[in-house]
Order: structure tokens, then sequence, then C-alpha cells
């Protein structure tokens, strides 16, 4: 169980994840000046950056040269391959980086190390992101009756390019899967291609096929992504409730349940008197909370829900052994990660997403592959009677 009875004050600070002129969005919005440099001065950067660290090894500075240009080319590739479609430059530059320590390591050392980097490069950017996996989760709950099952089908951060394989797996795991539901936490764009008509396009021929006896659900994601003017673009028509600061009530088999979605501001103490109302007016019914970040669960644990889904963290989408990922895009930094969380009674779980960041972000997951999960959550009680309810109802 994750303890954080002491909710984190955030109203004095200034910038938030997911939302424009935070730390990381500069920090991206900066490396995308590298693509704007011209091929040939790239090269010569890369070549002073092997000879800087090689020097007077002329050889080496050659291998360690030829090194820098294969992660360039593998790269330059990846859309061609249309398997991701972000710029070559500034994750060839991170890399050629990445790579100069261990070109000072003697020789061949330095050599097996250069030609691990190559692998590690073609499985990080052209493997793992098409690696996408099914996690189950089970869930057993009093508010259920006893033989009562609910299939839910949780996606997060489809961050849609172009369609690629990921996508088209995504579709059809959809179909396999026949989830009874279909619950999406937000970011249904890239953030390079949030405004543009092919993507937005693409991304509504993926959702058109995202179909449930009960329906499909969705909230916003991060206010830099979900752009307020786009949404309803990719939406319109398309067989998804959108869930704008409300709650619904959904049955099955006569029995209710409630789902309840929120915009998300990024800005826990700007959200949570949107979640108290809603919490104030739930049924006494199983209650899920459709949110796109994490940083919210600290404040709803304290109120009447019982299942948190939700994504923005990609997982860090870059994870070491031991370590985990460096890097999370949450308010309570790495101890929002991803998986599920016991918070008080309330039940987190933090999708590690489909797609990837966006701008000058290296299109990469290493030991995160893309997820969606599945949930089976059963009924344990003997004693259920239904209430009459005053909600809005989704059968």
């Amino acid at each position: 169980m994750l303890n954080l009875d002491n909710i984190q004050d955030f109203t004095r600070r200034k910038h938030f994840p997911g939302t424009l002129n935070n730390e990381f969005d500069r920090i991206l919005r900066r490396f995308d000046d590298i693509e704007k440099i011209s091929s040939s001065l790239f090269s010569v950067i890369l070549f002073l950056l092997a000879t800087f660290v090689t020097y007077p090894n002329y050889v080496q500075t050659l291998i360690l040269f030829a090194f820098f240009i294969v992660d360039w080319l593998l790269l330059l590739l990846l859309p061609v391959k249309k398997i991701s479609f972000g710029p070559a430059k500034p994750p060839a530059l991170i890399l050629a980086i990445l790579r100069i320590p261990f070109a000072i390591l003697p020789f061949p050392l330095w050599l097996v190390f250069e030609f691990l980097g190559t692998l590690l490069v073609i499985y990080g950017f052209w493997i793992e992101p098409q690696r996408l996996r099914v996690t189950y989760q089970k869930l057993e709950t009093e508010k259920f009756p006893k033989n009562f099952s609910l299939r839910l089908l949780h996606l997060g951060d489809l961050h849609l390019e172009r369609i690629t394989q990921r996508e088209k797996r995504l579709n059809e795991w959809i179909q396999r899967l026949q989830p009874d539901i279909i619950l999406f936490s937000g970011d249904f764009l890239n953030l390079s291609y949030n405004e543009d008509p092919v993507a937005i396009q693409q991304v509504r021929e993926i959702l058109k096929e995202w179909n449930a006896p009960l329906g499909a659900f969705a909230v916003t994601g991060s206010e830099a992504v979900d752009l307020e003017n786009v949404v309803p673009l990719v939406l319109d028509g398309i067989p998804i409730r959108w869930l704008k600061n409300e709650t619904v009530i959904v049955e099955k088999d006569s029995t209710p349940f409630a789902i309840s979605g929120i915009t998300c501001s990024h800005r826990p103490f700007q959200d949570e008197p949107i979640l108290q109302r809603l919490s104030e007016n739930l049924p006494n019914v199983f209650s899920i909370l459709l949110y796109h970040s994490p940083d919210l669960a600290p404040n709803a644990a304290r109120y009447s829900f019982d299942l948190m889904l939700v994504g923005h963290t990609h997982g860090g989408q870059v994870c070491f052994p031991l370590l985990g990922p460096l890097f999370t895009a949450s308010l309570y930094g790495r101890r929002f990660q991803s998986g599920r969380y016991q918070i008080r009674d309330l039940v987190l779980y933090i999708t590690r997403g489909i797609g990837l960041e966006g701008k000058a972000a290296p299109r990469v997951r290493f030991l995160c592959p893309p997820e969606i999960i599945l949930w089976e959550i059963r009924g344990t009680s003997h004693q259920f009677t239904n209430e009459p309810l005053s909600m809005e109802k989704n059968s």
C-alpha cells in the first residue's frame, strides 16, 4: 500500500507536467532546433565529437564516427518503415553523447560496448515500441453480486502520429479480448501531430473500431496534447462517450456501476473540487474514476471511488534494471511510475500507455513496452440489491 497520507500542496508551483512551458516541455522545444541544422553541418558536429574523445587515435575516431552515423541512419529509417515519425537529429546527438564514455575504455572493450549500443538502439527504437502487450488484472468487490463479472479494457496515451503496426495490433487485440466496456484515459494524438489533418483522420480510423457492448468512454489527456479545438474533430461521429467532469451509470445484467470522468488540468488543487462534487453525488455502487494523470490519486483516495484508471507517465518509457525509470512526468516524481497501487481503499492503475512522447523526445522504449489492461472485476456479495438510481444511465 502506498502511503500518501500527507497530500502535497502544489498551489505555489508555477509549472506543471503536461502543460505548456513546463521544464520538460521547454527542453523538448529547444532540442527541436537541432533538427533544423543542415545534414552536412550535423555530420561535422558528430565527427568533431568523435575526434574530441579519441584524438589522436584516428582509426578509433573513424570507427566511433561510423557508429554515430549508423545511429542516425537507423533513426532516419523509422518513418520510412512506418515505425515512428519523430525527428532524427536530436536523438542521434543524444545517442552520440551517451556513447562517449564507453569510447575511453581500452581496446577491444570499447568496441564491444559500441556494438552493444547499436543493438540496444535497434531494440529500443525498432522493436520494443511495437511490442504491445496485454496486462491482466483482477479485482473483487462486495459492490457487485456473487457470480457477476465485468471485463473492462483500459487504454491510454495512444499518441498517434501515423497508423503503424502497433495501432493495427491494438484493434486486433480489442476484437480478440471482447471487453464489456472500454475506458480511455487520454492523449489521442502525439504532441508533434496534434493539429495535423492526416493524423486526425487516421486516429479517427482507429477509434471507429473501439466497440464494446457497454460502450467506450474517454477523458481528454494533457492540455498541451489533447487540444480543446481538436478533440471535437477527433470524436465527431465516433461512438465514444467523452466524459467532461461528469458521472454516468452503466448497467450490465441489471447491475449498475458508475464511471466518473474528470478533465485533467494537472493541478490537483484545481481538480479536487470537481472530484469532491462528483463523489458527493455517487450512488452506493462500484465507482470508477477515469483521469489522465496519477497526481490526483492521493486526493481521490479520500473519497468514495473504488478504482482509478490513469496514464500520462508512459512508465518512463526507458527503464533500467533494478532502478526503474529515471524520470516520470508526475508531481510526485518516481513515486508514481506504472502499474497497480493501493492507496487506502482506492485501487490505482497507471498504464504504460500505447504510444510515445512527441517533439524532440526519442521515440524509444526500453524495458517498458506499450500495454493495454484487461480487468476482470468480480462480485463477492451474497446480499445484493439494486438501489433506485436518479443519475443518467447508459445501458
